[in-house]
Protein backbone atom coordinates (compact mmCIF):
# COMPACT_ATOMS: atom_id res chain seq x y z
CA UNK A 1 0.00 0.00 0.00
CA UNK A 2 1.83 3.32 -1.03
CA UNK A 3 1.58 6.05 1.77
CA UNK A 4 0.94 8.53 -0.94
CA UNK A 5 -2.83 7.98 -1.02
CA UNK A 6 -4.41 10.04 1.33
CA UNK A 7 -7.22 8.06 2.15
CA UNK A 8 -9.73 11.34 2.29
CA UNK A 9 -13.03 9.89 1.78
CA UNK A 10 -15.63 11.56 -0.44
CA UNK A 11 -19.43 12.95 -0.26
CA UNK A 12 -20.59 8.90 -0.67
CA UNK A 13 -18.92 8.00 2.94
CA UNK A 14 -20.23 10.55 4.68
CA UNK A 15 -23.54 10.39 5.70
CA UNK A 16 -23.45 14.78 6.78
CA UNK A 17 -25.53 15.97 3.43
CA UNK A 18 -23.30 18.48 1.95
CA UNK A 19 -26.33 20.96 1.80
CA UNK A 20 -26.33 21.05 5.47
CA UNK A 21 -22.73 21.29 5.73
CA UNK A 22 -22.41 23.93 3.76
CA UNK A 23 -25.37 26.12 5.48
CA UNK A 24 -23.80 25.37 8.69
CA UNK A 25 -20.55 26.53 7.95
CA UNK A 26 -21.65 29.82 6.20
CA UNK A 27 -24.05 30.55 9.05
CA UNK A 28 -21.64 29.51 11.67
CA UNK A 29 -19.13 31.84 10.34
CA UNK A 30 -21.66 34.80 9.50
CA UNK A 31 -23.00 34.46 13.14
CA UNK A 32 -19.70 34.63 15.10
CA UNK A 33 -18.60 37.75 12.60
CA UNK A 34 -21.83 39.33 13.86
CA UNK A 35 -21.42 38.35 17.53
CA UNK A 36 -17.76 39.59 17.33
CA UNK A 37 -18.78 43.03 16.03
CA UNK A 38 -21.41 43.66 18.61
CA UNK A 39 -20.04 42.28 21.64
CA UNK A 40 -16.07 42.10 20.77
CA UNK A 41 -15.54 46.40 20.60
CA UNK A 42 -11.80 46.59 21.64
CA UNK A 43 -8.75 44.47 21.00
CA UNK A 44 -8.44 41.59 23.87
CA UNK A 45 -5.55 39.59 22.15
CA UNK A 46 -2.30 40.01 23.76
CA UNK A 47 0.78 38.16 22.77
CA UNK A 48 2.75 39.45 26.12
CA UNK A 49 -0.26 38.44 28.44
CA UNK A 50 1.27 36.90 31.40
CA UNK A 51 -0.45 33.21 31.20
CA UNK A 52 -0.15 30.46 33.69
CA UNK A 53 3.28 29.26 33.77
CA UNK A 54 3.91 25.45 33.59
CA UNK A 55 5.30 23.33 36.84
CA UNK A 56 8.44 24.21 37.32
CA UNK A 57 10.18 20.99 36.89
CA UNK A 58 8.56 20.60 34.08
CA UNK A 59 9.80 23.53 32.86
CA UNK A 60 13.47 22.26 33.46
CA UNK A 61 13.19 19.18 32.12
CA UNK A 62 11.59 20.70 28.69
CA UNK A 63 13.96 23.33 28.41
CA UNK A 64 17.32 21.23 29.87
CA UNK A 65 19.53 20.87 27.86
CA UNK A 66 20.22 17.20 27.76
CA UNK A 67 16.57 16.75 26.82
CA UNK A 68 17.52 18.80 24.08
CA UNK A 69 20.86 16.82 23.32
CA UNK A 70 18.95 14.00 23.62
CA UNK A 71 16.57 14.39 21.00
CA UNK A 72 19.00 16.11 18.95
CA UNK A 73 20.81 12.44 18.67
CA UNK A 74 17.51 10.71 18.78
CA UNK A 75 16.89 12.87 15.46
CA UNK A 76 20.36 12.83 13.56
CA UNK A 77 20.28 8.94 14.67
CA UNK A 78 16.52 8.72 12.62
CA UNK A 79 18.14 10.51 9.60
CA UNK A 80 20.92 8.22 9.65
CA UNK A 81 18.68 5.74 9.64
CA UNK A 82 16.18 6.96 7.07
CA UNK A 83 19.51 8.02 4.43
CA UNK A 84 20.61 4.18 4.90
CA UNK A 85 16.53 3.25 4.15
CA UNK A 86 16.59 5.14 0.98
CA UNK A 87 20.03 3.88 -0.50
CA UNK A 88 19.67 0.38 0.11
CA UNK A 89 16.14 -0.47 0.35
CA UNK A 90 13.43 -1.40 -1.78
CA UNK A 91 12.96 0.90 -4.72
CA UNK A 92 9.36 -0.28 -3.82
CA UNK A 93 7.43 2.53 -2.20
CA UNK A 94 4.72 0.03 -0.91
CA UNK A 95 7.96 -1.47 0.77
CA UNK A 96 9.29 1.25 1.40
CA UNK A 97 9.07 3.60 4.41
CA UNK A 98 10.78 6.85 3.34
CA UNK A 99 7.90 8.17 1.26
CA UNK A 100 5.80 7.89 4.52
CA UNK A 101 8.48 9.42 6.82
CA UNK A 102 8.43 12.93 4.37
CA UNK A 103 4.54 12.56 3.39
CA UNK A 104 3.19 11.27 6.85
CA UNK A 105 5.57 11.86 9.48
CA UNK A 106 6.93 15.07 8.40
CA UNK A 107 4.67 16.97 6.73
CA UNK A 108 1.29 15.63 8.87
CA UNK A 109 2.57 14.77 11.75
CA UNK A 110 4.98 17.63 12.79
CA UNK A 111 2.73 20.28 11.89
CA UNK A 112 -0.45 18.40 14.59
CA UNK A 113 2.29 18.15 16.78
CA UNK A 114 3.23 21.83 16.94
CA UNK A 115 -0.36 22.26 16.99
CA UNK A 116 -0.16 20.79 20.99
CA UNK A 117 3.42 21.44 21.60
CA UNK A 118 4.38 24.48 19.66
CA UNK A 119 7.14 25.08 16.99
CA UNK A 120 8.37 21.65 17.45
CA UNK A 121 10.64 21.60 14.49
CA UNK A 122 13.41 23.82 16.56
CA UNK A 123 13.82 20.99 18.59
CA UNK A 124 13.55 18.07 16.60
CA UNK A 125 15.45 20.06 13.35
CA UNK A 126 18.51 17.15 12.25
CA UNK A 127 19.77 19.93 10.57
CA UNK A 128 19.77 22.65 13.70
CA UNK A 129 21.12 19.36 16.24
CA UNK A 130 24.26 19.26 13.45
CA UNK A 131 25.22 22.69 13.53
CA UNK A 132 24.32 22.65 17.35
CA UNK A 133 27.56 20.41 17.86
CA UNK A 134 29.79 22.36 14.97
CA UNK A 135 29.34 25.24 16.67
CA UNK A 136 29.75 23.23 20.22
CA UNK A 137 33.15 22.10 18.40
CA UNK A 138 34.12 25.74 17.07
CA UNK A 139 33.13 27.33 20.19
CA UNK A 140 30.72 29.72 18.01
CA UNK A 141 27.26 30.79 19.13
CA UNK A 142 24.70 29.43 16.73
CA UNK A 143 22.93 32.33 16.57
CA UNK A 144 26.18 33.66 14.84
CA UNK A 145 27.05 33.23 11.32
CA UNK A 146 29.41 34.42 8.94
CA UNK A 147 27.20 36.56 7.09
CA UNK A 148 24.33 38.66 8.46
CA UNK A 149 20.69 37.27 7.05
CA UNK A 150 19.34 39.74 4.62
CA UNK A 151 15.74 40.90 6.20
CA UNK A 152 14.16 42.09 3.04
CA UNK A 153 14.23 38.69 2.22
CA UNK A 154 11.44 37.88 4.98
CA UNK A 155 10.29 34.36 5.33
CA UNK A 156 10.34 34.08 0.95
CA UNK A 157 13.33 30.95 1.13
CA UNK A 158 10.58 29.56 3.15
CA UNK A 159 7.90 30.21 0.34
CA UNK A 160 10.14 28.47 -2.30
CA UNK A 161 10.90 25.48 -0.33
CA UNK A 162 7.41 24.94 0.89
CA UNK A 163 6.27 25.06 -2.78
CA UNK A 164 8.85 22.48 -4.26
CA UNK A 165 7.59 20.07 -1.89
CA UNK A 166 3.50 20.65 -2.56
CA UNK A 167 5.18 20.54 -6.31
CA UNK A 168 6.69 16.93 -5.29
CA UNK A 169 3.58 15.57 -4.09
CA UNK A 170 0.90 16.97 -5.99
CA UNK A 171 2.77 17.68 -9.17
CA UNK A 172 5.72 15.54 -9.91
CA UNK A 173 5.63 12.89 -12.42
CA UNK A 174 6.20 9.82 -9.75
CA UNK A 175 5.83 11.79 -6.49
CA UNK A 176 6.13 8.50 -4.77
CA UNK A 177 8.99 7.36 -5.96
CA UNK A 178 11.69 7.06 -3.27
CA UNK A 179 14.38 8.04 -5.45
CA UNK A 180 12.14 11.85 -5.83
CA UNK A 181 11.84 11.80 -1.83
CA UNK A 182 15.07 11.24 -0.92
CA UNK A 183 16.43 13.73 -3.25
CA UNK A 184 14.17 16.25 -1.64
CA UNK A 185 14.85 15.20 1.59
CA UNK A 186 19.09 15.23 1.01
CA UNK A 187 18.98 18.54 -0.65
CA UNK A 188 16.57 20.10 2.01
CA UNK A 189 19.67 18.73 4.31
CA UNK A 190 21.96 20.17 2.43
CA UNK A 191 20.71 23.54 1.76
CA UNK A 192 19.22 23.78 5.48
CA UNK A 193 22.86 22.94 6.73
CA UNK A 194 24.66 25.23 4.30
CA UNK A 195 22.23 28.22 4.87
CA UNK A 196 23.06 27.96 8.91
CA UNK A 197 26.72 27.52 8.71
CA UNK A 198 26.54 30.82 6.57
CA UNK A 199 23.96 32.72 7.92
CA UNK A 200 23.29 31.23 11.73
CA UNK A 201 19.80 30.62 13.32
CA UNK A 202 18.41 33.11 11.36
CA UNK A 203 18.07 30.65 7.91
CA UNK A 204 16.35 28.32 9.73
CA UNK A 205 14.01 30.47 11.18
CA UNK A 206 12.85 32.63 8.03
CA UNK A 207 13.89 30.01 5.29
CA UNK A 208 13.73 26.34 6.76
CA UNK A 209 10.17 24.98 4.72
CA UNK A 210 9.59 22.50 7.60
CA UNK A 211 10.67 25.09 10.68
CA UNK A 212 8.64 28.27 9.33
CA UNK A 213 5.41 25.69 8.58
CA UNK A 214 5.53 24.13 12.23
CA UNK A 215 5.87 27.76 13.52
CA UNK A 216 3.30 29.21 11.95
CA UNK A 217 1.08 26.47 12.87
CA UNK A 218 2.68 26.24 16.38
CA UNK A 219 1.05 29.71 17.12
CA UNK A 220 -2.41 28.14 17.98
CA UNK A 221 -0.66 25.81 20.43
CA UNK A 222 -1.63 26.55 23.92
CA UNK A 223 2.02 26.68 25.18
CA UNK A 224 3.75 29.64 24.58
CA UNK A 225 6.37 31.54 26.24
CA UNK A 226 7.27 35.08 28.20
CA UNK A 227 9.59 37.86 26.97
CA UNK A 228 11.76 35.96 29.64
CA UNK A 229 11.68 32.96 27.96
CA UNK A 230 9.65 31.01 30.66
CA UNK A 231 6.96 28.23 28.99
CA UNK A 232 3.61 29.21 30.12
CA UNK A 233 0.21 28.23 28.65
CA UNK A 234 -1.33 30.83 27.04
CA UNK A 235 -5.03 31.24 25.22
CA UNK A 236 -4.16 30.08 21.78
CA UNK A 237 -5.68 33.17 19.85
CA UNK A 238 -3.24 35.20 21.85
CA UNK A 239 0.01 33.45 20.98
CA UNK A 240 -1.37 33.69 17.16
CA UNK A 241 -1.50 37.61 17.86
CA UNK A 242 1.82 38.09 18.29
CA UNK A 243 2.71 35.93 14.95
CA UNK A 244 5.60 38.01 13.08
CA UNK A 245 4.61 40.35 9.97
CA UNK A 246 7.45 39.42 7.29
CA UNK A 247 8.08 39.38 3.71
CA UNK A 248 6.47 36.71 2.35
CA UNK A 249 4.02 35.73 5.25
CA UNK A 250 0.85 36.01 2.92
CA UNK A 251 2.80 33.82 0.41
CA UNK A 252 3.52 31.15 2.84
CA UNK A 253 -0.28 31.09 4.10
CA UNK A 254 -1.36 31.04 0.47
CA UNK A 255 0.61 27.89 -0.30
CA UNK A 256 -0.31 25.99 2.00
CA UNK A 257 -4.17 26.94 1.37
CA UNK A 258 -3.90 26.43 -2.16
CA UNK A 259 -2.26 23.39 -1.93
CA UNK A 260 -4.60 21.90 0.05
CA UNK A 261 -7.64 22.74 -1.68
CA UNK A 262 -5.80 21.30 -5.19
CA UNK A 263 -5.42 18.59 -3.56
CA UNK A 264 -9.00 17.96 -2.92
CA UNK A 265 -9.83 19.03 -6.13
CA UNK A 266 -7.53 17.09 -7.83
CA UNK A 267 -10.10 13.89 -6.79
CA UNK A 268 -12.73 15.34 -8.89
CA UNK A 269 -12.94 12.93 -12.09
CA UNK A 270 -13.27 16.50 -14.47
CA UNK A 271 -10.07 17.02 -13.13
CA UNK A 272 -8.67 13.63 -13.82
CA UNK A 273 -9.81 13.00 -17.35
CA UNK A 274 -8.05 16.42 -18.27
CA UNK A 275 -4.81 14.84 -17.11
CA UNK A 276 -5.76 12.07 -19.10
CA UNK A 277 -6.05 14.11 -22.40
CA UNK A 278 -3.26 16.46 -21.67
CA UNK A 279 -0.41 15.87 -23.31
CA UNK A 280 1.51 16.97 -20.61
CA UNK A 281 0.25 15.97 -17.46
CA UNK A 282 2.99 17.58 -15.09
CA UNK A 283 2.21 21.03 -16.60
CA UNK A 284 -1.10 20.91 -16.02
CA UNK A 285 -1.04 20.00 -12.63
CA UNK A 286 2.22 22.78 -11.93
CA UNK A 287 -0.34 25.14 -13.87
CA UNK A 288 -3.00 24.05 -11.26
CA UNK A 289 -1.90 24.11 -8.50
CA UNK A 290 0.07 27.60 -9.22
CA UNK A 291 -3.75 28.90 -9.97
CA UNK A 292 -5.12 27.48 -6.89
CA UNK A 293 -2.40 29.18 -4.91
CA UNK A 294 -2.60 32.49 -6.63
CA UNK A 295 -6.53 32.50 -6.43
CA UNK A 296 -6.09 32.53 -2.26
CA UNK A 297 -3.37 34.86 -2.30
CA UNK A 298 -5.10 37.66 -4.72
CA UNK A 299 -8.09 37.49 -2.81
CA UNK A 300 -6.96 37.53 0.41
CA UNK A 301 -4.58 40.26 -0.30
CA UNK A 302 -7.79 42.58 -2.17
CA UNK A 303 -10.10 41.62 0.66
CA UNK A 304 -7.29 42.82 3.02
CA UNK A 305 -6.98 46.22 1.66
CA UNK A 306 -10.31 46.61 0.84
CA UNK A 307 -11.37 49.51 3.81
CA UNK A 308 -11.61 52.99 3.53
CA UNK A 309 -9.92 55.51 6.20
CA UNK A 310 -6.37 54.66 5.66
CA UNK A 311 -3.47 56.35 3.93
CA UNK A 312 -1.83 54.22 0.86
CA UNK A 313 1.23 53.20 2.67
CA UNK A 314 -0.81 51.63 5.54
CA UNK A 315 -3.22 50.04 3.13
CA UNK A 316 -0.24 48.26 1.66
CA UNK A 317 1.14 46.76 5.61
CA UNK A 318 -2.96 45.41 5.76
CA UNK A 319 -1.98 42.21 4.36
CA UNK A 320 0.51 41.19 5.71
CA UNK A 321 -0.84 42.52 9.12
CA UNK A 322 -4.03 40.80 8.41
CA UNK A 323 -1.85 36.93 7.03
CA UNK A 324 -1.94 35.65 11.07
CA UNK A 325 -5.83 35.31 10.61
CA UNK A 326 -5.33 32.54 7.96
CA UNK A 327 -3.31 29.97 10.17
CA UNK A 328 -6.30 28.80 12.04
CA UNK A 329 -8.11 28.11 8.53
CA UNK A 330 -5.11 26.18 7.22
CA UNK A 331 -4.59 24.28 10.52
CA UNK A 332 -8.79 23.12 10.44
CA UNK A 333 -8.12 21.85 6.47
CA UNK A 334 -4.70 19.95 8.02
CA UNK A 335 -7.10 18.07 10.39
CA UNK A 336 -9.78 17.85 7.95
CA UNK A 337 -7.63 16.85 4.92
CA UNK A 338 -5.48 14.53 6.62
CA UNK A 339 -6.22 13.12 9.76
CA UNK A 340 -7.46 9.65 7.82
CA UNK A 341 -3.83 9.90 6.19
CA UNK A 342 -1.99 10.60 9.51
CA UNK A 343 -4.07 7.87 11.52
CA UNK A 344 -4.39 4.96 8.78
CA UNK A 345 -0.99 6.16 6.59
CA UNK A 346 0.85 6.38 9.50
CA UNK A 347 0.49 3.20 11.09
CA UNK A 348 1.54 1.68 7.01
CA UNK A 349 4.73 3.73 7.42
CA UNK A 350 5.08 2.05 10.87
CA UNK A 351 4.89 -1.31 9.95
CA UNK A 352 6.98 -0.94 6.67
CA UNK A 353 9.90 -0.38 9.18
CA UNK A 354 9.73 -4.47 10.33
CA UNK A 355 11.40 -5.09 6.89
CA UNK A 356 13.41 -1.65 5.45
CA UNK A 357 15.47 -3.36 3.65
CA UNK A 358 13.25 -5.68 2.13
CA UNK A 359 15.28 -8.83 3.16
CA UNK A 360 12.42 -10.65 4.84
CA UNK A 361 12.57 -8.99 8.90
CA UNK A 362 10.29 -8.47 11.21
CA UNK A 363 11.40 -6.33 13.42
CA UNK A 364 9.71 -5.62 17.22
CA UNK A 365 6.70 -8.19 15.53
CA UNK A 366 5.37 -5.10 13.31
CA UNK A 367 5.46 -7.14 9.91
CA UNK A 368 2.59 -9.18 12.10
CA UNK A 369 0.31 -6.00 12.49
CA UNK A 370 -2.79 -4.61 10.15
CA UNK A 371 -3.57 -1.52 9.78
CA UNK A 372 -5.98 -0.49 11.94
CA UNK A 373 -8.70 1.74 9.83
CA UNK A 374 -10.25 3.48 12.99
CA UNK A 375 -11.93 6.47 11.15
CA UNK A 376 -12.63 5.25 7.75
CA UNK A 377 -14.57 2.60 9.36
CA UNK A 378 -16.27 5.11 11.40
CA UNK A 379 -17.38 7.58 8.28
CA UNK A 380 -20.14 9.62 10.45
CA UNK A 381 -17.76 10.59 13.12
CA UNK A 382 -15.14 11.27 10.33
CA UNK A 383 -17.41 13.52 8.78
CA UNK A 384 -18.24 15.19 11.62
CA UNK A 385 -14.40 15.74 12.42
CA UNK A 386 -14.15 17.29 8.83
CA UNK A 387 -16.63 19.85 9.28
CA UNK A 388 -15.87 20.68 12.86
CA UNK A 389 -12.11 21.11 11.85
CA UNK A 390 -13.21 23.62 9.04
CA UNK A 391 -15.98 25.68 11.07
CA UNK A 392 -13.58 26.02 13.75
CA UNK A 393 -10.56 26.99 11.85
CA UNK A 394 -12.90 29.58 9.99
CA UNK A 395 -14.41 30.94 13.24
CA UNK A 396 -11.00 31.56 14.87
CA UNK A 397 -9.60 32.99 11.88
CA UNK A 398 -12.11 35.97 12.01
CA UNK A 399 -11.79 36.57 15.83
CA UNK A 400 -8.09 36.82 14.65
CA UNK A 401 -8.87 39.10 12.14
CA UNK A 402 -10.88 41.22 13.72
CA UNK A 403 -9.01 41.81 16.38
CA UNK A 404 -6.32 42.80 14.57
CA UNK A 405 -8.70 45.28 12.73
CA UNK A 406 -9.78 47.06 16.04
CA UNK A 407 -5.90 47.48 15.83
CA UNK A 408 -5.30 49.02 12.85
CA UNK A 409 -8.35 50.09 11.37
CA UNK A 410 -9.69 53.85 11.98
CA UNK A 411 -12.51 53.67 14.84
CA UNK A 412 -15.26 54.75 11.40
CA UNK A 413 -13.97 51.76 9.31
CA UNK A 414 -13.66 49.12 11.96
CA UNK A 415 -17.04 47.66 11.26
CA UNK A 416 -17.28 47.66 6.85
CA UNK A 417 -13.42 47.29 6.64
CA UNK A 418 -13.70 44.35 7.86
CA UNK A 419 -16.93 43.18 5.11
CA UNK A 420 -14.92 42.12 2.53
CA UNK A 421 -12.58 39.75 4.49
CA UNK A 422 -15.23 38.64 6.22
CA UNK A 423 -17.31 37.38 2.59
CA UNK A 424 -13.96 35.92 1.56
CA UNK A 425 -13.50 33.56 4.64
CA UNK A 426 -17.46 32.47 3.75
CA UNK A 427 -15.89 31.33 0.53
CA UNK A 428 -13.42 29.81 1.86
CA UNK A 429 -15.43 27.92 4.12
CA UNK A 430 -17.91 26.88 1.58
CA UNK A 431 -15.36 26.02 -0.79
CA UNK A 432 -13.03 24.08 1.09
CA UNK A 433 -16.35 21.75 2.51
CA UNK A 434 -17.36 21.60 -1.16
CA UNK A 435 -14.23 20.16 -2.22
CA UNK A 436 -13.72 17.90 0.54
CA UNK A 437 -16.99 16.35 0.79
CA UNK A 438 -18.10 16.08 -3.28
CA UNK A 439 -14.01 14.95 -4.48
Amino acid sequence: MTPLAHGLGGATDLPIPFTYALIGAAWALTFSFAALLFAWREPRLDPESPGRPLPAPLRAFLDSRATRAVLGVLSVAATVVVAAIALWGSTDPARNPVPGVLYVYLWVAVAVLSLVAGPVWKVLSPARALHRALCAVLRRPPERGVATYPERLGIWPAVLGLFSFVWLELAAPDPGAVGAVATWLGLYLLLTLAGLVVFGTAWAEHADPLEVYSALVGRLSPLGRRDSGELVLRTPLANLAGTPVLPGSVAVAAVLLGSTAFDSFSQFPVWRRQLVDSGAPTLLKTAGLLGFVLVVAVLFWCAARATGGVTPAERRLLPGAMAHSLTPIIAGYIVAHYLTFLVEKGQATAILFADPFDRGWNLLGLADRDVAYLLSSHPGVLGTIKVLAVVTGHVLGVAAAHDRSLRVLPRAHRATGQLALMLVMVGFTVSGLYLLFDA
